[in-house]
């Protein structure tokens, strides 16, 4: 008589554990879970200084890398930029070839972009008296880049940027935007604002040493952001294009104590976030600043809560207009690479993957890119030092 009882309450019992069973099963995939599905070097490791790699997809579904290597960086005449082709449903990169070489002086920070006409643009910096405030801003252009080995250049020229007056006032005003530092000056020490604002009204200054690094963004009206920074100024500013990068010409700078290699990001809004590299005081974060006007004019920067150990980081867009970050969540070294994962358009950040990790301190993973197919896949390019030994390593992101 207790049988068809026992077994309904044992099929209640399978109910409810199934229900909860599946609610955890949802929340698990719900969270997202990032893993690193495919992970190669570009070129084997070798003893000459490889850094600063950029990425693209082309329109044929082919991926290029791009890299400076030589035996140094700005000191060193023999550096030129470098580049692998990974041929659509293949594994292995090709063996890399020179995308450009001024014979003679440093060649360095490469960023590839494909604008909205399927031109590949190639924009790199060459190195003047060896020093980074005396760089030109260069670029290519191809529209043959879909075969084998390095694109077919069909133009190239110095990008030359020319910040008028408004400059100077600009640079003074953000400066006193900004929150007191808490720094004592001697009588006679000069402050570093006055000098840098002093530099600011000097027309070969601040029309030279504007440098590359992370990748430019193309908004949907066509125009086409390109993040720049200065060693000279320690700050950084914008180079817009409306014309499909025919003409340039300069944003407002983004003023601050060591804010530099900016990364952008865009809001479902249209407002525009720079990420930057922290070359000042403690405490070492990632510092940012917004801009509302497609780029023209930027906000004080701020600093965020994610360690930067005075390290280059990448950011991406993802269609579910999720943002993602990869860096160096440090606040001193380089031997740890890290995912972060924004779902709230960057009002928090959550580490969602330890990409690289070493307890040697002097082993590094740094200057990474990031970029998303056309199939969705997230790629991820950075160079890799260890043992004095460097390479520019791939990966792809599965989330």
């Amino acid at each position: 008589m207790n049988k068809p009882l026992n077994i309904k309450i044992i099929l209640i019992f399978l109910h409810k554990n199934l229900l909860l069973l599946c609610v955890l099963v949802g929340q698990f995939f719900a969270q997202g879970q990032a893993k690193i599905i495919h992970k190669q070097n570009i070129f084997p490791l070798q003893t000459q200084h490889v850094h600063s790699s950029s990425m693209v997809e082309l329109s044929n579904g082919d991926l290029l890398s791009c890299w400076f290597q030589g035996t140094g960086e700005r000191k060193a005449d023999d550096v030129k930029i470098m580049g692998s082709r990974l041929k659509k449903g293949t594994k292995k990169w090709e063996e890399p070839f020179i995308m450009s070489d001024t014979p003679g002086f440093p060649d360095c920070n490469p960023v590839l972009f494909l604008n909205q006409k399927n031109e590949l643009f190639l924009f790199w910096l060459v190195i003047k008296s060896n020093r980074w405030e005396e760089s030109l801003l260069k670029y290519k252009k191809s529209i043959i880049h879909n075969k084998e080995g390095a694109p077919i250049w069909s133009w190239q020229d110095i990008l030359l940027l020319k910040p008028g007056d408004k400059f100077q006032k600009s640079t003074q005003l953000k400066f006193e935007q900004l929150p007191d530092r808490g720094l004592g000056w001697a009588e006679y020490a000069p402050q570093y604002e006055k000098m840098i604002v002093e530099a600011a009204g000097d027309k070969t200054k601040r029309q030279s040493g504007w440098m590359t690094r992370a990748r430019a963004l193309q908004l949907d009206s066509g125009r086409i952001i390109l993040p720049l920074y200065s060693d000279g100024f320690n700050f950084s500013l914008m180079a817009i294009s409306d014309d499909q990068g025919e003409n340039w010409r300069s944003s407002e700078p983004i003023v601050g104590y060591g804010n530099v290699q900016p990364a952008l990001v865009q809001k479902n809004n249209g407002d525009l976030v720079a990420y930057m590299r922290d070359n000042g005081d403690q405490p070492m974060r990632i510092i940012k600043s917004v801009s509302h006007d497609n780029g023209e004019s930027w906000s004080a920067v701020s600093d965020t809560d994610i360690h930067n150990p005075g390290s280059s980081l990448h950011t991406l867009n993802l269609p579910n207009g999720d943002w993602l970050m990869v860096n160096n969540n440090l606040e001193k070294g380089r031997n740890a690479l890290h995912l972060n994962h924004s779902k709230d358009e960057g009002k928090t950040w959550k580490s969602i993957l330890e990409i690289e990790k070493s307890e040697h301190p002097k082993n590094s993973y740094s200057y990474p890119t990031l970029i998303s197919t056309k199939k969705g896949q997230i790629h991820l390019s950075y160079s890799l030092r260890s043992k004095e030994q460097k390479t520019i390593v791939h990966a792809v992101i599965s989330l």
